[in-house]
């Protein structure tokens, strides 16, 4: 009998930590259901509240109320006006001023060839602003199509009216092709070109060129005029103002009997014409 109540007492006890073992397992499943019920309410409202704002948004932004009314163009001097007008109303028609894609504005605009750079912004409600870099007109360069304005950089972007205010000469030897060794020996060309112009303006000798041929960078030329013939005086990379001055005071009154003079340091090489 001692036994049998030991082996029962043994059993009562398995049984009550079963149950002390699988209550907190409900308990738990019940607050979890009780947390995620909530919250996958509250994402849902949050979500339905987001697509609504989204639908408003695009309905207040896309009315009349953002159309474009007014567009303000500053710096431009040389560009036409109604060219820019053109590019902002079509790039903004269908967007009005909130949706308006700037970036895709301000490259177009600065496809403009004599346009360097532009800032495109949005002036609330109903307008967009354009503020232009333009390029400045530096060196004057003589093609096939005629002459053409050069900037800085050595870019061409406009030709140069009849009637236009020029510089007294004009380069010759552009190369036209579009590889990167044209682009570097072009702005060597302008850089060339701009101290020629400097120089010989101090010495009051610009008027006295023609032109200037820098085909050749290492041996640039100035084409004058004397005694109603032309001559060709080369004039080596430095020193452009006395180098000029000199050679003019080589061929002074000689132009029927000097075709060409090259200044080699202290050498004087005198080409003559064949009579």
């Amino acid at each position: 009998m001692a036994t049998r109540k030991r082996t029962i007492k043994r059993n009562t006890n398995a049984t009550a930590k079963r149950r002390r073992s699988t209550a907190p397992r409900g308990q738990s499943s019940a607050a979890t259901a009780k947390f995620l019920v909530p919250l996958v309410f509250i994402v849902g409202i949050l979500f339905c509240l987001g697509i609504l704002t989204l639908m408003s948004y695009r309905t207040v932004t896309a009315s009349a109320f953002f159309d474009v009314k007014k567009i303000d163009i500053r710096g431009a001097n040389r560009v036409s006006k109604d060219e820019i007008e053109k590019i902002v109303s079509r790039n903004s028609e269908k967007s009005g001023v909130w949706n308006a894609d700037l970036t895709a504005i301000r490259n177009d605009i600065e496809k403009i060839a004599q346009v360097k750079s532009a800032v495109v912004s949005r002036i609330l409600p109903d307008g967009l602003r354009v503020n232009l870099i333009e390029r400045e007109p530096r060196a004057a360069v003589r093609l096939e199509a005629g002459d053409f304005w050069a900037d800085d950089s050595a870019v061409l972007f406009a030709s140069i009216g009849k009637n236009e205010s020029r510089p007294p000469f004009v380069m010759l030897g552009w190369d036209e092709s579009k590889t990167e060794k044209a682009v570097k020996d072009n702005r060597n060309r302008v850089e060339i070109y701009l101290k020629m112009l400097d120089e010989w303006q101090d010495y009051e000798l610009a008027k006295r060129v023609k032109t200037v041929n820098l085909s050749d960078l290492q041996s640039p030329q100035a084409i004058i005029q004397d005694s109603g013939e032309t001559i060709t005086l080369e004039l080596a990379k430095e020193n452009f103002g006395k180098r000029l001055q000199k050679s003019l005071e080589i061929v002074a009154g000689r132009g029927k009997e000097i075709e060409s003079v090259y200044l080699n340091g202290q050498r004087e090489i005198l080409r003559f014409r064949v009579k």
